[in-house]
């Protein structure tokens, strides 16, 4: 039985299959950041030195999430749902620990167990990045500890003087609020369970990068979604596009941030664009055309019954193919 009424069962594969069938589909998202968040390696934050569009030849540097950075909280979420749905337990399927080898997390998004198997990520993601330059997207934080007093001085302790500032002062790059980072997550041969599974993971993670309690938030807004017999665009060229269009637009205010519904017009219209000129058989849920589908998986995921339904489903074509193509061995293991 389908789940959904406004898209097409053709475009779906009945069973995961085991070896590419040429079938994929792209989830349009621009993830905007809604507090301080950090896409850091070595303790600074990631950044590259590339073109700033695709017609603008100006080379700026930009804010750089890699792709672990995106995939991992996703899948978290997507576990942390099978778990609170009683189809996963934490004993039988730990994250980069041991595997179960047999759940959607595990088919969907791929595992390593060393010599005793693995499976191939089903779901590509690459690296994003902002809209904006780095010197405009991000910010320096001084960061000391506060004594009991409330105070940033200390009281005498430890040999130093009353009212005197403490040493233990650092300082720390953070991405501002409102820098948008263009990405394009693929599902490879998707069923209508896993592209639902992989679908809600999207809308409903709201953390990336270093995972704290005070920072971290990030919103997605998924401006379409694409079914094709191939790859697409990569995320820089449509960031470089979405640039050129704003450019155009003169919607580009620094230092002021950019303005939401112009960055998600100047995508929708970047990627129509560059959709036109890509050699490949693809269907595209853009603008209007996306509204019923998205409302429709939202009405499906926002009720007990629906995302149980996606779930459980999920889980029986993951068992169903782990049956078939996965051996039963299950040693320590690390996520691939």
């Amino acid at each position: 039985m389908t789940l959904l009424k406004t898209v097409d069962p053709k475009f779906f594969q009945s069973e995961i299959p085991y070896k590419p069938m040429g079938k994929y589909v792209h989830f349009l998202t621009v993830r905007i950041t809604e507090s301080y968040p950090l896409f850091q390696t070595d303790s600074e934050l990631n950044k590259a030195r590339v073109r700033a569009g695709v017609k603008d030849k100006t080379t700026i540097s930009r804010l750089s999430m890699f792709k672990r950075k995106q995939s991992t909280p996703e899948r978290l979420v997507g576990r942390e749902l099978l778990r609170n749905y009683g189809l996963m337990t934490a004993e039988e399927c730990e994250y980069n620990v041991s595997f179960a080898m047999d759940n959607p997390d595990c088919i969907i998004y791929g595992f390593a167990i060393g010599d005793s198997g693995s499976e191939k990520s089903k779901v590509v993601v690459d690296t994003a990045f902002s809209i904006t330059s780095f010197d405009e997207s991000h910010e320096t934080f001084t960061l000391n500890a506060p004594y009991e007093n409330g105070t940033m001085a200390s009281k005498g302790e430890n040999g130093s003087k009353p009212g005197e500032v403490t040493s233990r002062i650092n300082q720390q790059d953070h991405i501002r609020p409102q820098v948008f980072f263009p990405s394009i997550v693929t599902l490879k041969d998707p069923t209508e369970a896993s592209f639902l599974y992989v679908f809600n993971n999207i809308l409903r993670t709201r953390h990336y990068g270093a995972q704290t309690t005070r920072t971290g938030r990030v919103r997605n807004e998924l401006v379409g979604i694409i079914f094709a017999d191939g790859e697409i665009t990569s995320n820089l060229r449509w960031t470089q596009a979405i640039y050129d269009q704003m450019k155009a637009n003169n919607s580009l205010n620094a230092p002021d941030p950019l303005d939401e519904d112009e960055v998600i017009t100047a995508a929708k219209n970047a990627i129509e664009v560059l959709m036109s000129d890509e050699f490949i058989v693809h269907t595209d849920f853009i603008g209007d055309a996306f509204v019923p589908l998205l409302n429709e998986i939202k009405t499906l995921t926002g009720s007990e019954a629906g995302i149980k339904s996606i779930l459980q489903k999920a889980d029986a074509e993951a068992k169903e193919y782990a049956n078939k193509h996965i051996s039963k061995k299950k040693p320590a293991a690390k996520a691939k």
